[in-house]
């Protein structure tokens, strides 16, 4: 019974893949981060500038 050891961009990529089905987590937030991580712009400033574009958007439904 030999198991395969998954490399890392495997495991990165099953996480990002299943992150809108973590408990809690936003599903905008979810698809932003996985888009980022899907077009290989998951930098700290991107992230920061789409999730201040989801909190803008949620205050104006609000």
């Amino acid at each position: 019974m030999a198991e395969q050891i998954k490399s890392g961009q495997e495991i990165l990529d099953e996480f990002f893949s299943q992150i809108g089905n973590i408990e809690g987590v936003d599903q905008d937030v979810a698809q932003t981060v996985l888009r980022l991580y899907q077009e290989g712009k998951l930098t700290n400033t991107n992230l920061s500038n789409d999730l201040s574009t989801i909190r803008e958007k949620e205050e104006h439904e609000t």
